[in-house]
């Protein structure tokens, strides 16, 4: 989109603009705090990357100064943040004696459980970078994530014994060094994780006093929507920085509260988010084997929960829920997280009776993070870094430059690029493969020789420093000369009535410029009501905006990070042949079963688009 861009008629656009006489309201709200708020501060300003300081000294610290403070949770089972950084260090002495030394990688390849959480302390304790595998992915797409980060030793869980069989090419494992299972039965050549660990002493490895907090920590896997996964490489100083400018300055647990986790540890919102915010306090995390919208609200009162972290689809998902006079029977006052859609936020907030929503901006290769700091709604927050929101070409998918090879910045309230300057203070960590490193960079973009990070975001500027989230680049595609935002169009489909998800993407017509907007739709009514839907979506979006092609599906594909998987429908478009399940097209102001015939006349463009 572009800042001329005009929004749906209906639009609330409170959510566009950061008021002042909200944002001053927000402050006042944070002085009862504000000795955590200055602490958080501080820290994030005397943060250096050549600084001593990790994960694992943070651990140790907490364990010398609240030793019997209860560290983590898990099914009926507490550990003490003594006995979690104990069991931590034998594992450290264990990925010792195994041959790995400070700098290797380790490959984990474990679901949630309180053995992931503390081989991945152990790793990085020693210096080691935690590779967190993503335990659903399978086959070629395993193997070549593990060939990215070229391991020299894999911890891998009994319950992902399946994906280790899938793996068709075994040498991808013949070359890593060292093999460990945690579970019964070790396959031949694996040694016993939990009998490793148990024979090591538990004191504090020497190495964790050495690292230094611009060392890499973790490589944390793409979610791979539009191909092969790529790893990134997240150092303790990144770490660190979020658990101060997060975790001290915007969540502000205390020693009381408790975070229930319900993502998957190799997801960076656990990982850095979670589990940062935690030991920024010593507050306890609550580790849920996975997320489940109808055990959710149960786990959270058995933990007696305070606080959770969220992705945006897990929000939809809970809402979807039936409605229970026990919403509200919780101790929960915060929630943190990202991608919890404007148009669901009020409801999802009062439904519940969550006083603090912490939205955030950030990625996992991003050198910046935007915070909701002062509970203002439908925002990712601000920002103190620099960074600029700059026009954008949604045909070229490129910032526009001038006649001077300069980018421009867009006005308040428009909507562009997000790119965010590389300084010192905030270094771009990239990938592990350093051919994927310059793509993401952007030269000469205000002055010759600067350098810049390509956050591939579409964002609004909200003022005071705040953004919203628009769309992914390539997901926004151009239509009768206007660029469509596939986040609005699913936003106003949502809104509708028997629509459960919605995935909106741009297809390709013979003869016609840009893109054609197509929804894949989870419609639960046993009639699909085609003229009904077109008849809402032309009231809440312009007409260029309205999808020309629907498409049912029981269910839509996401990845394991709950975001969708649009590459394959992208491919399918709207062909007969390669699709089986309902198609329609907007035809003479209501969608119609798009057959034989009508699919001709689109491609032959006897029909008015």
């Amino acid at each position: 989109m572009t800042s001329s861009s005009k929004p749906a008629p209906d639009r609330d656009r409170s959510g566009y603009r950061v008021q002042l006489v909200d944002l001053l309201k927000g402050v006042v709200e944070t002085l009862p705090d504000v000795l955590k708020v200055q602490r958080g501060l501080w820290n994030l300003a005397t943060a250096r990357p050549t600084s001593v300081g990790s994960i694992g000294l943070r651990l140790q610290q907490l364990a010398e100064t609240q030793p019997h403070a209860t560290a983590l949770k898990f099914d009926d089972r507490r550990w003490t943040y003594a006995e979690f950084n104990a069991w931590a260090n034998r594992v450290a002495a264990a990925c010792r004696s195994a041959g790995v030394r400070r700098g290797d990688v380790v490959a984990i390849l474990m679901a949630n459980r309180p053995e992931t959480l503390a081989t991945i302390a152990g790793v990085v304790k020693l210096g080691a970078v935690a590779a967190m595998l993503n335990h659903n992915q399978r086959g070629d797409v395993l193997a070549h994530s593990l060939r990215l980060s070229k391991p020299v030793m894999i911890v891998a869980g009994e319950e992902c014994a399946e994906a280790i069989a899938s793996l068709s090419d075994q040498s991808v494992l013949d070359d890593i060094a060292a093999k460990a299972w945690d579970g019964a039965t070790p396959p031949e050549s694996w040694q016993d994780w939990t009998a490793a660990t148990d024979r090591e002493a538990s004191g504090n490895p020497p190495e964790t006093a050495t690292i230094l907090l611009k060392d890499a920590c973790f490589h944390i896997f793409t979610s791979g929507t539009t191909g092969l996964p790529k790893a990134s490489v997240m150092s303790h100083y990144r770490w660190t920085k979020g658990m101060a400018g997060l975790g001290q300055t915007t969540l502000r647990l205390t020693g009381d509260d408790t975070l229930y986790c319900p993502l998957p540890l190799y997801h960076n919102n656990a990982l850095t988010v979670s589990w940062g915010a935690v030991l920024a306090d010593g507050a306890a995390l609550a580790l849920s084997r996975k997320f489940s919208a109808s055990r959710f609200w149960d786990e959270i009162r058995a933990y007696e929960a305070t606080a959770f972290c969220y992705i945006g689809e897990l929000c939809r998902y809970l809402l979807n829920q039936p409605a229970s006079p026990r919403d509200r029977a919780h101790a929960v006052r915060l929630m943190v997280g990202n991608g919890l859609r404007p148009e669901i936020w009020d409801q999802f907030q009062s439904r519940f009776g969550i006083q603090r929503i912490a939205e955030f901006y950030g990625a996992s290769e991003s050198n910046l993070a935007f915070v909701n700091s002062f509970n203002l709604s439908k925002t990712a927050g601000f920002c103190p870094l620099p960074y600029a929101i700059v026009a954008f070409d949604a045909d070229a998918e490129a910032p526009v430059r001038n006649r001077r090879g300069r980018m421009q910045r867009v006005a308040r309230g428009g909507v562009g690029l997000l790119v965010s300057e590389i300084t010192e203070r905030a270094p771009f960590d990239g990938y592990t493969d350093k051919r994927a490193n310059e793509a993401k960079l952007l030269r000469d973009v205000f002055k010759k020789g600067d350098c810049w990070f390509n956050t591939g975001d579409l964002v609004r500027d909200q003022g005071f420093r705040h953004i919203q989230f628009v769309d992914r680049v390539g997901d926004t595609f151009r239509w009768k000369g206007e660029n469509v935002a596939t986040t609005e169009v699913e936003a106003a489909l949502n809104r509708i009535a028997g629509v459960e998800q919605a995935v909106v993407y741009g297809v390709e017509i013979p003869g016609c410029d840009g893109r054609a907007g197509m929804a894949s739709l989870s419609w639960t009514p046993a009639r699909f009501d085609g003229e009904g839907v077109a008849e809402q979506l032309r009231a809440t979006l312009p007409a260029y905006a309205v999808p020309l092609f629907i498409r049912l599906r029981r269910e839509q594909e996401i990845t394991a990070t709950f975001k969708f998987r649009k590459v394959d429908l992208k491919r399918d478009g709207f062909d007969l042949a390669k699709i089986d399940e309902p198609l329609y097209v907007l035809d003479d102001g209501r969608y119609r079963k798009l057959t034989p015939t009508l699919h001709a006349k689109v491609i032959s463009g006897g029909m008015r688009l």
